[in-house]
C-alpha cells in the first residue's frame, strides 16, 4: 500500500513540475523585418498611386503586381530566366549541405522564432495577404495564420518523432537482425505555389522542408508575387536568428518558363495548381525522373442527410463555398442535399447568403472579398449562364456593398443555383468561386454515387444525425481527405496526410508522410549481436554448392512458414542434420542449383 501511495505522490509531483514548467514561456529572440514598403501609411493618395490595367498576351520580363480588389498598383519584380533559377538552386543546394548536420533544437528555435512573430503581426500579414489576393481579414485569418500556426505547432510536438529512425519486425528468416529505416534530406525542394493563400502556400512547404533537413526553393504565383516577397523576408529574418546559412530557402518570381526551370534543377517538385499545368509538371519531371507531389485541386462534394441538423449545418455550408470567396483548392463545389429536407436547407443557406455583403475588404465592412485572377469572374458567370440555360434556377444572390462609381469587374456575388443536374459544368468543373449548386439526392446509394461522379477526388464532407451511417458513406466515396459533420478540418488536423485522387493530383504533403515525403528514406539492415553472431552462408549453398543445395533450402522454407507447426519443427530438424553433416558432397555431382 505504501508503495502505491509513493508512486501517487510522485506521479502528483512529476506532473505538477510539467505544469509549472509550461507556464514558464520559452526564450525565443524577436526579429526585426522592414515594412516599410508594404505598409499603406495613407501617404498613397490619388496624386502618387495608379489603377493598373493587365496586359493581355504574353507577360514581359516583369511580374506586375495590384491589388485585385481596386487594381491599385504595388509594383514589380523580375521574372526570372532558366539560367537565373539553376544558380538560385545551386546555392540552396550549397547551404543544404550544411544545414543537413543541424540539430533538430536549432530548427525547433527556428520554429518558434516564426510562430513568435506570426502571433504579434496577425494584422500586418492578414492586411498583406488582403491587399494582394483581395481576401477579407476574417478569411486570412483562418486561411493563413491559423493553418500555418497549427503546423508549427505540431512540427515543434511531433516532427523530430517522426524523423527519428523507426524500427521494423525483421522477420522470421531475420531474426538475428535488427530492420529500421531512416529519413535523410533529400537536397533540395522545389515548390511551385498558387495565390489564393500566399502565406501559407510559402510556409507549408517550406516548413516541412527545413525541419526535414533540406533546403527549398520555391517559385511562387505571378498574381501574388508582392506579398509572398514580404513573407519572404519573415523567413529570412528567423534563419538569420539561429545562425542558418544563407539561401537556405529562397523565393523566385517569373512565369511559366520560370517555373520549368526549377521542375529540372531539384531533387524533388511539389507543385499546387491546375491539373492542365499538373501534367505538363510531371512531363517536365519525367526528363529527370524528379520525384513530383501534385495537389490539382478537387470538386469537393458536401453531403447532407435528412437527419442532419440543418440550421447547424447550413453556416457550415455557406462558409464552406464563400472562404476566400470560394477560392480554394478544398472548397466545397457541390452540395448534395435529401429532399425530404431539400427546401428547409436551400431556405437556410438563401437566408444566410442574402446576408452577405461583397466589397473590398479594407475599405468598410464587408463578408467577402474580390477575385483574384484577371477574367475570373467572366468564366464564373459563364458556369451560372450555362445551369440556368439548361434547367436550372437562381434562388438567392449576396450584395455588393462599399462599391464606388470606380469599381472594378473583380467581384461576383455569392450565388446560389437550385434544380442542377451532372449535365451542368457548375456540377462537373472547378467553379473556383463562390457559387453554391444544390442537387437533390434520395438514397445514400445514389449520392455515393453522384459524389463520385467526377474526375477529380480530393475531399468532401459528411453530416448525419448517425455517425456511423456517416462513416459508412465516406468509406465508398473515393477521395483523399473526409470530414464527418464538419468542413475542411481534417486540414486544420495537421498531422494528417492532405492530398487526393483522379484529377486531384496524387502523393501529400501535411502530416507525418508529407514531413517524409521530403526525405530519403532509407532501409538498414544490421546484426543484431554483432560481432558476437554474424551473417554466414549456410553450407549447403556455399560455392560451389551442394549436392543437397535444393532441399536443404525447401526444408528451410517448410521450417519457417509453413502453416503447421509439426511440419516446421520437422523441416527446422532436417535443416540441422544437413548443416551438421560432415559426409562430403562432391561439387562435380548433379546438383539441384
Amino acid at each position: 500500500m505504501s508503495i502505491w501511495w509513493v508512486a501517487m505522490v510522485l506521479g502528483f509531483a512529476y506532473a505538477a513540475c510539467r505544469f509549472l514548467l509550461m507556464l514558464i514561456p520559452p526564450n525565443v529572440p524577436s526579429i526585426d523585418v522592414d515594412t516599410s514598403d508594404v505598409v499603406d501609411d495613407g501617404s498613397q493618395t490619388k496624386d502618387n498611386s495608379f489603377i493598373y490595367i493587365p496586359r493581355r498576351g504574353r507577360p514581359t520580363d516583369k511580374v506586375q503586381c495590384y491589388e485585385p480588389a481596386t487594381m491599385k498598383y504595388l509594383g514589380f519584380f523580375p521574372a526570372l530566366q532558366p539560367d537565373e533559377v539553376k544558380e538560385h538552386v545551386a546555392q540552396a543546394k550549397k547551404a543544404q549541405k550544411i544545414w543537413a548536420n543541424s540539430s533538430f533544437k536549432q530548427r525547433r528555435q527556428f520554429l518558434r522564432i516564426l510562430l513568435k512573430y506570426i502571433i504579434e503581426h496577425q494584422e500586418l500579414i492578414c492586411e498583406i495577404s488582403s491587399r494582394d489576393t483581395g481576401k477579407t481579414m476574417v478569411d486570412a485569418s483562418l486561411g493563413e495564420i491559423m493553418t500555418t500556426c497549427e503546423k508549427i505547432t505540431w512540427l515543434l510536438a511531433e516532427g523530430e518523432r517522426w524523423l527519428k529512425p523507426e524500427y521494423r519486425s525483421s522477420g522470421r528468416s531475420m531474426l538475428h537482425k535488427t530492420a529500421r529505416v531512416e529519413f535523410h534530406p533529400l537536397g533540395v525542394i522545389g515548390a511551385i505555389v498558387p495565390w489564393n493563400y500566399p502565406f501559407h502556400n510559402i510556409f507549408n512547404p517550406m516548413l516541412a522542408a527545413v525541419f526535414s533537413g533540406n533546403s527549398i526553393v520555391i517559385k511562387v504565383s505571378e498574381h501574388a508575387s508582392w506579398s509572398s516577397c514580404f513573407y519572404f523576408r519573415i523567413i529570412q529574418a528567423a534563419l538569420a536568428a539561429v545562425g542558418a546559412p544563407e539561401n537556405l530557402v529562397d523565393v523566385i518570381t517569373g512565369f511559366a518558363e520560370t517555373g520549368e526551370a526549377l521542375v529540372s534543377s531539384v531533387d524533388k517538385i511539389i507543385f499546387v495548381g491546375s491539373p492542365g499545368v499538373g501534367k505538363m509538371i510531371m512531363r517536365k519531371a519525367s526528363e529527370t525522373l524528379t520525384p513530383v507531389t501534385l495537389e490539382l485541386g478537387g470538386k469537393d462534394a458536401f453531403i447532407v442527410c435528412e437527419d442532419a441538423d440543418v440550421t447547424h449545418v447550413a453556416q457550415i455550408a455557406v462558409r464552406g463555398v464563400l472562404q476566400g470567396s470560394g477560392q480554394n483548392c478544398a472548397g466545397a463545389e457541390r452540395f448534395y442535399v435529401h429532399r425530404d429536407i431539400y427546401s428547409s436547407f436551400v431556405a437556410q443557406v438563401v437566408k444566410i447568403v442574402k446576408s452577405v455583403t461583397v466589397g473590398p475588404p479594407l475599405a468598410g465592412k464587408c463578408d467577402m472579398g474580390a477575385i483574384c485572377m484577371p477574367d475570373h469572374t467572366e468564366r464564373l458567370q459563364s458556369l451560372v449562364n450555362d445551369a440556368l440555360d439548361k434547367g436550372a434556377e437562381i434562388a438567392g444572390r449576396g450584395n455588393f456593398g462599399n462599391l464606388g462609381s470606380d469599381a472594378v469587374d473583380q467581384f461576383f456575388p455569392p450565388t446560389i443555383i437550385v434544380n442542377v443536374n451532372h449535365s451542368m459544368q457548375v456540377m462537373q468543373e472547378e467553379a473556383f468561386g463562390p457559387i453554391m449548386p444544390i442537387m437533390k439526392f434520395s438514397s445514400d446509394e445514389e449520392v455515393i454515387r453522384l459524389a463520385n461522379d467526377s474526375k477529380y477526388g480530393l475531399g468532401c464532407a459528411i453530416f448525419s444525425g448517425n455517425q456511423r451511417r456517416a462513416n459508412k458513406i465516406a468509406s465508398q466515396i473515393y477521395c483523399g481527405v473526409v470530414a464527418i459533420n464538419d468542413f475542411a478540418s481534417t486540414y486544420m488536423c495537421q498531422s494528417l496526410p492532405f492530398g487526393g485522387v483522379k484529377h486531384s493530383g496524387f502523393g501529400r504533403f501535411a502530416g507525418i508522410e508529407g514531413l517524409r515525403a521530403c526525405c530519403l528514406v532509407k532501409s538498414v539492415a544490421q546484426d543484431r549481436w554483432w560481432p558476437y553472431v554474424k551473417s554466414i552462408l549456410p553450407k549447403p549453398i556455399q560455392y560451389p554448392v551442394s549436392d543437397n543445395a535444393f532441399e536443404f533450402q525447401m526444408s528451410l522454407v517448410e521450417g519457417l512458414y509453413d502453416l503447421n507447426m509439426w511440419d516446421r519443427l520437422r523441416a527446422l530438424i532436417n535443416v540441422v542434420k544437413m548443416l551438421t553433416d560432415r559426409s562430403p558432397h562432391p561439387a562435380n555431382g548433379r546438383r539441384m542449383d
